[in-house]
């Protein structure tokens, strides 16, 4: 059991294997939250660890001396207006305009296994659940507090269910989904910023008074900021040291949130951002906020990032390819962009012969109306017509072109957007997400379909499945590439318009969940601009997301080490692209470009037509490698073991469960003279031997796993960009 609770002292311990969380319930039935760490006994008596000295803090009813004021309480799950003056993470209008909400413990339940939150993404497959009910007293309105919790990966899954249990409409205005009160701010806070070409780079800066802050307002959980977020003790490095983690299982609009109060207090809070949000709540209605994930490792970012890599590999959705091993693919869109047509791209198809790979996706440009197609980024979004212009007689001699090859065909689609130049729009321009009357704003020249809108999300479900019935398509590589402005629907009422994001994200999801229902073989591929939804709620559909548009090797160095923190590698896309990089310009060795992308879920952005015969080699054995190391690359421990955002290099390892296998990395970025790493392993068995081989399977020597831990190993690159691939085996000692 993993929810153990005292009666005696009301006292609640939710345990994993290494970790703890602890709280119980005052005398004037407030929830206090009194630790989350390394894991204590369960029988134990922990109400001392939380002290009160209250100054200038509300005084409550039945509250003498202020001990419980919820000002100076670690709470659980804090309301607005009842004294609490540090960030609420809920909070209500009722029809009167009273804003106050004062929630109380009312009862508990255990349930055995996990429940994912109702028609959002969650985690499944855990051992147990603690549901806490608190209640307004003066409303009798109710809130519902799950904690879903996965004992091996030392993950708690937290999400709330608000219940209208009032007789008249209730307005959400702030539902967050997971508040963690720490006593210290002895802490940094790591989160993950960027843009478009440049996703998800790493940024740690100590806590201070006050609040920090990261977020999105964007519709999408965007390029800039990654909708999780990091508390590491100062001294906390990838092998050694505290860390609290936490993640939302959300694709939209989100706030990740540290406050540190006068006293040196932590609060730490994510979920849906408030701004832009309110949710008109009936009498009998219920709201249910997305999941957050939660762990805390007293061992390092690799431990910490360890926990979230199993959880999301192993009980983060049930699509059927999740627990496959992942095809191999190559995409046409840099080696033709919009300009294609059938010959050509069926003469790329057949330059694939020989070189392995398992799947052709054709990109961008293939489909339109009868008045114009796809040539540009102009036009034919919403016409989810094969465009006879370019390709006469459909996909069916392209499918079984790839087949004579022994290949599958996969397709780009960008369903949620709608061309201006587009039969759809032309019939449907309401069908947009705009107002009537107002300039708007165009993001690659194109608009948002208004998927809340019951009449849109038929089409396009309706378009999307006869499309993918009528042609065998294994894969489907699923892009989004604006995000939303002029947020306005034309079929909600005045009150339900700021219901608009978080009504778009649940369509957004409904129409995946149908999708995959519906050809359980499909694997899609999830992608906004690149890295620009990459998040938990993305990857329950989505079981790999492309990390980048930014395909060049030395760039997404960082883009997959900060990405790591959070994801497992076999999350993120990532192909060799030719060289020069169409991004950068640069020019990397092929191997380099291949060791990076072989770090992830594997493939090619580029025209195997203009290869010499060397490069076609080249891949044939890249192939055969990924093949062989499959189960390594993506079930393995990965481990980070320089950062490429503190020295000219970066190295990573790969450790198979069993320890008898594992892969190193070294990727060098630009050469220093007389340069030469010695970097330590982890993951090893420490008292057995392995030997070491290069890519081209040449021995280089036999070593201890203590000696490669403790003092080493040792890597002396001679230029610019060059990659040294290491494979590991157990041997006798």
């Amino acid at each position: 059991m993993a929810v153990f609770y005292n009666e005696g002292i009301k006292q609640f311990v939710l345990s994993t294997e290494k970790t703890s969380y602890i709280f119980y319930v005052s005398k004037t039935g407030y929830i206090v939250n009194l630790h989350y760490g390394k894991k204590l006994s369960e029988k134990g008596d922990y109400r001392h660890l939380w002290y009160s000295d209250p100054v200038f803090a509300p005084q409550h009813e039945g509250d003498v001396n202020s001990k419980y004021s919820l000002n100076e309480m670690p709470s659980e799950y804090p309301a607005y207006g009842s004294g609490d003056y540090h960030e609420a993470a809920f909070g209500v209008e009722f029809s009167d305009g009273c804003r106050l909400v004062d929630t109380v413990y009312e009862s508990y339940e255990i349930l055995k296994g996990t429940i994912e939150p109702e028609n959002l993404p969650g985690l499944s497959g855990g051992d147990n659940t603690l549901v806490l009910t608190l209640v307004d007293k003066t409303t009798n309105l109710k809130i519902k507090l799950y904690y879903c919790i996965f004992e091996k990966e030392d993950i708690i899954a937290r999400y709330t269910i608000v219940e209208n249990t009032t007789n008249e409409p209730v307005i959400i205005t702030r539902a967050l989904s997971l508040n963690l009160d720490l006593p210290t701010s002895q802490y940094d806070m790591i989160s993950f910023y960027g843009y478009h070409l440049e996703e998800c780079q790493l940024e740690r800066v100590r806590l201070h008074h006050g609040v920090q802050s990261t977020g999105s307002r964007r519709g999408a959980s965007g390029h800039s900021h990654n909708p999780a977020m990091i508390l590491a003790s100062p001294e906390t490095d990838e092998r050694q040291g505290e860390a609290y983690g936490m993640a939302l299982c959300y694709s939209g609009n989100f706030i990740a949130r540290a406050e540190v109060d006068g006293y040196g207090r932590t609060r730490a809070q994510i979920g849906i951002h408030p701004d832009d949000f309110k949710w008109t709540l009936s009498p009998g209605e219920s709201f249910t906020t997305p999941e957050a994930v939660m762990t805390y490792t007293d061992k390092g970012l690799n431990a910490l990032s360890h926990n979230f890599h199993n959880v999301i590999r192993n009980k983060l959705g049930h699509t059927k390819r999740r627990d496959m091993h992942r095809p191999i693919v190559v995409n046409n869109w840099e080696a033709t962009y919009f300009d294609f047509n059938e010959e050509k791209i069926l003469e790329i198809i057949r330059s694939c012969n020989g070189l392995g790979i398992d799947t052709f996706v054709l990109d961008d440009g293939w489909f339109g109306s009868e008045k114009e197609c796809r040539n540009n980024d102009d036009t034919s979004l919403g016409d989810w017509l094969v465009a006879e212009q370019k390709l006469p007689r459909g996909l069916t001699p392209l499918i079984e072109e790839c087949e004579k090859q022994g290949m599958q065909f996969g397709l780009w689609l960008e369903p949620e957007m709608i061309s201006e130049t587009s039969e759809l729009y032309r019939n449907h321009p309401d069908w947009a997400i705009k107002k009537a009357g107002r300039p708007f704003c165009r993001g690659r020249n194109q608009l948002i379909l208004d998927i809340t809108r019951e009449d849109v999300y038929n089409y396009l479900e309706e378009r999307l499945i006869s499309l993918l019935s009528e042609n065998r398509i294994s894969y489907i590589k699923w892009d989004m590439n604006r995000n939303m402005s002029d947020a306005y629907s034309s079929s909600l009422p005045p009150e339900k318009q700021p219901e608009i994001f978080h009504r778009y994200i649940l369509q957004f999801y409904r129409l995946l969940r149908s999708i995959t229902e519906k050809f359980p073989d499909l694997i899609i591929e999830g992608c906004a601009g690149g890295g620009g939804r990459f998040d938990m709620g993305n990857l329950y559909f989505c079981p790999q997301i492309w990390t980048s548009d930014d395909s060049e090797a030395i760039e997404r160095l960082r883009i997959q080490y900060g990405t790591s923190m959070i994801y497992p590698p076999l999350s993120m896309t990532a192909h060799i692209s030719a060289c020069p990089n169409h991004q950068t310009n640069r020019t990397t060795p092929f191997e380099t470009r291949a060791a990076v992308a072989m770090s992830a879920s594997f493939g090619y952005e580029l025209n195997p037509l203009n290869l010499p015969e060397n490069d076609r080699e080249k891949i044939a054995s890249q192939v055969k490698s990924y093949r062989e190391n499959a189960d390594l690359l993506e079930k393995g421990d990965f481990y980070r073991l320089e950062s490429p955002f503190d020295k000219p290099y970066s190295a990573w390892m790969f450790v198979s469960e069993d320890l008898k296998k594992a892969r190193v990395t070294f990727v060098q970025q630009l050469y220093r003279p007389r340069l030469r790493a010695v970097v330590k392993l982890q993951g090893l068995d420490e008292k057995a031997r392995y030997e070491v081989t290069n890519e081209a399977g040449e021995k280089i020597g036999t070593f201890g796993g203590d000696e490669l831990m403790f003092a080493g190993m040792s890597f002396e690159p001679k230029s610019d960009f060059e990659a040294i691939v290491y494979n590991l085996k157990k041997v006798r000692r």
